[in-house]
Parts: C-alpha cells; sequence; structure tokens
C-alpha cells in the first residue's frame, strides 16, 4: 500500500468518525468535520476551477450546504468518499453548466480529480446500485427523479420532455425518493 493511499484511508476515516460523531449530538465534531472537509474541497477545486479564489469559495459553500442538507441520506455502512463525492460532483456540473449559459469556459467532467481517496469502484457501484432501484420506480417517479436529480434538468424541461405536468413532476420526485428511501431502508 503506497503512502499516499493510507493518508487517503486515514483521512476517510478520521473525517468518517468526525461526521459520525456529528451525527449523534457532538456539535464541536460535526464543526471539525465541516471544517476539514472544506479544505480538502477547497484543495480539490483549486485544481479544478484554475485556483479563481471566488468562484472556488462559493462552490465550496454550496456543496458543504448541501452536505450539511443531506447529512440524514448518509449510510455509515457506505464510504463516506463515495457519497462526498456525488454531491460534489452535482454540484460541479450545476457550476460548469451555469458557466456555459455565460459564454466563458466549459471544462469537460471526464477529468476526475480526487477529493480524498479513490472513488471510481465506489462510483461505479454506486451507480449500479442507483439504477437497479430506479428501475422498480413507476415511470411516473422514475422519470422525474432522473431528469432533474440526476441529469439537471428543470422542472419545466421534464415536464416538456416527459408529458407530465410540473405540479407532476415535483409529486413524482418527492414520492420517488420516498419509495428510494424506504427501498434502501429495507421497508420494500
Amino acid at each position: 500500500m503506497t503512502h499516499a493511499t493510507q493518508q487517503q484511508q486515514a483521512t476517510e476515516f478520521r473525517l468518517r468518525t468526525l461526521l459520525l460523531a456529528g451525527l449523534e449530538g457532538e456539535t464541536q465534531s460535526y464543526h471539525a468535520f465541516l471544517q476539514a472537509l472544506g479544505s480538502h474541497l477547497r484543495a480539490f477545486l483549486r485544481k479544478r476551477l484554475h485556483n479563481q479564489p471566488a468562484d472556488v469559495e462559493d462552490l465550496v459553500q454550496e456543496i458543504l450546504i448541501a452536505v450539511h442538507n443531506g447529512r440524514h441520506t448518509y449510510l455509515p455502512s457506505q464510504p463516506l468518499t463515495a457519497w462526498v463525492h456525488a454531491i460534489a460532483r452535482y454540484k460541479i456540473a450545476d457550476y460548469l453548466r451555469g458557466q456555459s449559459r455565460h459564454e466563458r469556459r466549459n471544462e469537460p467532467l471526464d477529468e476526475q480529480h480526487e477529493i480524498f481517496a479513490d472513488t471510481d469502484e465506489h462510483a461505479t457501484q454506486a451507480k449500479r446500485d442507483v439504477e437497479k432501484l430506479l428501475a422498480q420506480l413507476p415511470d411516473r417517479h422514475r422519470l422525474p427523479i432522473l431528469h432533474v436529480k440526476l441529469q439537471g434538468l428543470s422542472v419545466a424541461e421534464t415536464a416538456q420532455l416527459t408529458g407530465l405536468s410540473e405540479s407532476a413532476v415535483k409529486v413524482g420526485i418527492h414520492r420517488g425518493l420516498k419509495a428510494l428511501a424506504a427501498m434502501i431502508r429495507g421497508a420494500l
């Protein structure tokens, strides 16, 4: 095992331990988790965004807010790395879409930079798991989640694409995510 791999595993363990303690109500641990994660995200994004400090800091804050808001979705049996990577990738995609709309640079998302651990294997497995779960949902739930949450389309674009009303798209997302959460918990 290389030194870099050992360091990544140690970082994964430290951040995961802090997050789990924070989820148990230890506010100092949770605060330390967010600070440490922010440092890793800044380093990751500086490479990605060519050291544009204002954009880096804005994106770090967006990712940290998304991590905070979604902390209840983290499954302790899963690697923290894969979970954070999925959130960061989604926020980076949003950022890059916004940049291309303003005719600024448009960088491909194919190039992977590590946040703090090797995630390719975990991301591939997570994608397969999500696809299996989504396949179990009816189209009225599956399609809105696929288009809005995974592909980043707007509710209006999804409604036009699927033939559903905007309200039905929103309801489909809500009910679909609720059904997915129940499947993950094993309630279905």
